[in-house]
């Protein structure tokens, strides 16, 4: 299915005629969808929210996840993405065929309570600890956008987080931000054979969503962003892919030539080939291949993620990019 086809059965090709502030939020808005939702406690702009086209959970978040194990998953392809953590209690990998649907599953990593997140227009994927001041809070897709990014919210209060930064941009929780955990970012190949006895993401069973295909077909080749309203960066292709450690970056381009680096304060950034894009070809086991990426400090994995530039320089416009 090609990107406006995707667009369309969203009813989000329609909010592209229009102008910018046609559909950005409001107050009242916001509170018929969220009627918990304090809109009066604010770190932005609420018209700096847009529709994304789909209403509050259109977009269906993965709450109670199931698992098989490596040896019994046989529908990936070796070079899909997967995203996944690692620790005394096992490795759990969760594929992007899947995340690509669903964009936020809840899941428990050795006692640590996690929010496992894609956000597709902008190429962001985190891993939050969802507890916050001692309350653990369960999250949902919100239907709306900021910079083009994914806006989630909680359940427990409705406020409203930013998926890029993990910050809570409106309502009770304003001034908290989740904690970011570290995870990797490989192919299905090698987290197979680095982890054997590691489990893997199904679809759930109430799932409908054509699992392995992307609706995004082409989009990290398109000219721009979709529903982005901000300025494009210097010196750099809006859609071009950079590796995200803080507030600094690396473009993945430079990052492929320089690999390995090392930094100053410690960082040791890797790219290695054989990872499909799942933003690219209809079939994700197809996408063409931007490799494998992995941040390390002293052997340790670091929270880090590989966005668009143009979403970087939205959230981070003072931030270092190396280019």
């Amino acid at each position: 299915m090609k990107l406006a086809n995707r667009l369309n059965l969203f009813g989000v090709a329609a909010l592209l005629a229009l102008p910018a502030n046609a559909s950005a939020e409001t107050a009242r808005s916001l509170q018929r969808e969220f009627p918990k939702l304090e809109t009066a406690k604010s770190a932005i702009n609420l018209r700096e929210l847009q529709s994304g086209g789909v209403p509050r959970d259109g977009i269906p978040a993965i709450l109670d996840p199931q698992f098989l194990p490596v040896s019994e998953a046989t529908e990936l392809g070796s070079d899909e993405p997967v995203i996944f953590l690692s620790g005394t209690c096992g490795a759990y990998a969760f594929p992007y065929r899947i995340l690509i649907w669903h964009e936020i599953v809840h899941h428990d990593q050795c006692g640590v309570p996690v929010a496992v997140t894609f956000c597709p227009l902008c190429n962001t994927s985190m891993v939050f600890d969802r507890r916050v001041e001692g309350v653990v809070l369960s999250f949902g897709t919100s239907g709306r956008l900021r910079h083009s990014d994914l806006v989630m919210y909680d359940h427990q209060t409705e406020s409203l987080w930013q998926q890029f930064t993990g910050e809570a941009i409106v309502g009770r929780q304003v001034g908290k931000t989740l904690a970011a955990v570290p995870a990797r970012i490989e192919s299905w190949q090698r987290f197979r054979e680095e982890f054997p006895d590691g489990r893997v993401l199904v679809p759930p069973s109430w799932g409908r969503s054509a699992y392995g295909r992307t609706p995004y077909e082409g989009y990290d080749s398109a000219p721009s962003p979709f529903l982005f309203q901000g300025r494009m960066p210097r010196g750099i292709d809006p859609m071009a892919r950079v590796v995200r450690v803080g507030t600094r970056a690396w473009s993945l381009a430079w990052l492929r030539k320089n690999s390995p680096v090392e930094t100053m304060d410690g960082l040791r950034l890797e790219w290695r080939e054989g990872q499909n894009s799942a933003l690219d070809r209809a079939l994700i086991s197809r996408g063409r291949d931007i490799g494998n990426v992995r941040v390390t400090r002293e052997g340790a994995d670091v929270a880090f993620s590989v966005d668009f530039a143009f979403a970087y320089r939205a959230f981070y416009p003072q931030g270092e990019l190396v280019k």
